[in-house]
């Protein structure tokens, strides 16, 4: 019972960034902008969350819990909406192609959180290539005081930090909102058709920025997550890995359904932690990490092979609405 419970708890510690990045660009995406930028922006998150607390923790006579929580967190989402502001003003007004920019962006975002997280490395003068911020770590990963007496069933639902529970919050407000809202409906109807949802009196540009700043902050989120959580507060440089890629898979494997994104990002942290369960020669364990990766691909195959029209993207994704051509 404790392995199990063991495996279930490291799956959504793992599987909470997945599921911010892939909240955030499934929003994104219902509005027809791909964001291939996610990777990037979650990493800008972590970074922007990273040096508020650093400032705070450095300069604090005490480190109380609200601004430790607090200014990482509004650090995180300015950083997110910046740079999501860059992508929008790069696709949506100077139309600039979608695929290039998102790529880009991730380039520029890896790189920015590298200069500075390097550059608080080097302040420190750190005798170690990672920065510890575990004061403030320590406000995000505080857990409901009763979890603790109430046995496998606290460890399970009750044990963790307030932003897995918010990412959880997140997608099913995103899935309501979609759903059963009428700013909802006209965002979808953005990401399908943009002439004849601009033909209707639907402001276009509108719900492309207002989708895409807020998928990017949610995706930011995820960031900050990863290394205020899951990661004990320590920075180090091309930490993150490869999880803003996973969260974008995820979006296709979730079939565009924000609570199914829910299942589909902890099954992907269970498959990021199998290997240390399974007792297997050490030449085999690089089979078992190339697990999520070889789901990823076996998804993407079986999306594309799908032609249920509700498992498909917005028609117009990617695409940039030129309003002269409608």
């Amino acid at each position: 019972m404790e392995i199990i419970v063991s495996v279930i708890q490291r799956a959504i510690l793992q599987g909470t960034p997945l599921l911010f990045g892939a909240t955030g660009e499934i929003l994104t995406e219902k509005s027809g902008n791909l964001n291939l930028g996610i990777p990037g922006i979650m990493y800008i998150g972590a970074i922007s969350g990273v040096v508020g607390g650093f400032f705070y923790q450095n300069s604090a006579a005490r480190v109380q819990p609200v601004p430790a929580i607090l200014i990482p967190l509004l650090c995180c989402l300015a950083g997110s909406l910046l740079t999501s502001l860059l992508y929008c003003f790069l696709t949506v007004t100077l139309k600039a192609n979608q695929n290039v920019t998102g790529l880009a962006i991730t380039t520029f975002g890896v790189g920015v959180g590298n200069f500075f997280g390097g550059s608080l490395i080097k302040i420190v003068k750190s005798d170690v290539p990672y920065l510890a911020l575990v004061k403030i770590a320590k406000a995000y990963k505080t857990t409901l005081p009763f979890a603790k007496d109430m046995g496998p069933i606290g460890q399970l639902f009750f044990s963790y930090g307030f932003l897995v529970y918010l990412a959880v919050i997140l997608a099913v407000a995103v899935s309501l909102f979609l759903s059963r809202s009428r700013a909802g409906l006209y965002l979808r109807a953005v990401g399908e058709n943009p002439a004849t949802a601009d033909a209707a009196g639907i402001n276009v540009t509108r719900y492309k920025y207002l989708a895409t700043c807020i998928g990017g902050m949610i995706a930011g989120l995820g960031g900050l997550f990863y290394i205020m959580d899951y990661s004990n507060g320590i920075w180090s440089n091309n930490g993150f890995g490869d999880r803003g890629w996973l969260a974008i898979a995820i979006v296709i494997f979730a079939t565009w359904k924000p609570t199914m994104a829910i299942l589909g990002s902890y099954l992907f942290g269970a498959l990021y932690i199998l290997f240390n369960y399974l007792n297997v020669p050490m030449r085999l364990l690089p089979l078992i990490q190339m697990l999520p990766y070889l789901v990823t691909i076996i998804v993407l195959v079986a999306v594309s092979i799908r032609k249920k029209r509700e498992n498909q993207p917005p028609a117009s994704l990617g695409l940039s609405y030129f309003r002269e051509e409608r």
